[in-house]
């Protein structure tokens, strides 16, 4: 006869195994992508919210694991918010001993300037947000900037895209700056957001509220994570085959003449597989794939391998600042 789990005794199980598989989740990302190598300086952008405290507790974790050494530190852009408590970030890093700049730019000010009443300001925020923080990545010699977008994230954008803007466009888990000087990565990528959210109680990450500026959340957004959420309740797996698909791409089988030479196809004589079947019906396992079917395959959970768009008015705001000053332990 099998004896119940105590309650207290299954709740320490299963944090061990959410914190496994964060780890294992975000090293193989990180490993899949090349994202850290040797000797980098990667800078955490930190906001308060549950995402980047989990990518800094993550990363510094990984970082005693792993197999080369590289340098974080993690910056938060303080944009005057009302409201917004400005000591918890220094408390919580200090506390912890993590280096770290806070960066100080009244950007809530600018956009309330230029933005009428009423209409989204989160454009412009986020212009001027990215500017920011790409001159500081310059000014304190960071190699790679890590953002904490998850895979819920990287989900929604693909659909936003694809029902709104009429492209197959994502969330790339690597990718250079848009201004070109920059490697953004995001080590979070094959992450659940339930799963960070989780983690965040279990650390009791002292969470900065998101809704500061009062700026009302993307509807559009908000309407696909609702329709994820609907698949995740309703149809296993659904989600995480689309996932899956946007790194298991067959551009022959699309219609994009950028990615194949349509125009230039000959026939070559050769028998492939992957050539087109005419009339023969599409054959679909269900499930396709399994999202548990890969735990096995997983890196494990302390390895991965080593491997001008945005610019600010200087009326707006003070180009004459001094170098970034990245804060040690207690250093005022």
């Amino acid at each position: 006869m099998n004896t119940p789990i105590p309650a207290p005794q299954r709740r320490s199980v299963n944090e061990n195994k959410l914190v496994k598989r964060l780890l294992r989740e975000t090293g193989k990302a990180i490993g899949d992508y090349g994202m850290i190598e040797q000797g980098d300086r990667v800078m955490v952008c930190m906001s308060g919210g549950k995402d980047s405290y989990g990518l800094l507790d993550i990363l510094l974790t990984l970082r005693e694991r792993a197999p080369i050494d590289f340098e974080i530190v993690a910056v938060n852009l303080d944009q005057k918010q009302p409201g917004f408590p400005a000591h918890v970030l220094p408390d919580y890093l200090n506390a912890r001993g993590i280096p770290f700049h806070i960066e100080n730019q009244d950007t809530y000010s600018i956009v309330q300037r230029l933005i009428p009443e009423g209409k989204t300001t989160c454009s412009l925020c986020s212009r001027l947000r990215r500017g920011i923080l790409y001159r500081v990545a310059r000014e304190l010699g960071a190699t790679k900037i890590a953002l904490g977008h998850h895979r819920n994230d990287i989900l929604a954008t693909f659909f936003l895209n694809l029902f709104y803007g009429g492209r197959m466009k994502a969330m790339p888990p690597k990718l250079v700056s848009d201004n070109g000087e920059h490697i953004i990565i995001r080590p979070l990528a094959y992450v659940r957001e339930k799963d960070l959210i989780a983690y965040a109680k279990l650390r009791e990450f002292p969470i900065i509220p998101c809704n500061l500026c009062g700026s009302q959340e993307n509807l559009k957004r908000k309407e696909i994570n609702r329709m994820l959420e609907e698949w995740d309740r309703h149809f296993t797996n659904r989600t995480w085959n689309v996932f899956r698909a946007l790194s298991h791409v067959v551009p022959s089988h699309l219609m994009d003449p950028a990615l194949m030479d349509f125009a230039g196809l000959r026939p070559t004589g050769r028998a492939d597989a992957d050539g087109d079947r005419a009339f023969d019906a599409e054959d679909f396992p269900l499930p396709a794939f399994s999202e548990d079917e890969i735990e096995h395959e997983m890196a494990p959970a302390d390895h991965f391998e080593p491997i001008e768009a945005t610019r600010l008015a200087g009326r707006d705001v003070d180009e004459q600042h001094s170098r970034p000053r990245v804060r040690r332990p207690d250093a005022r």
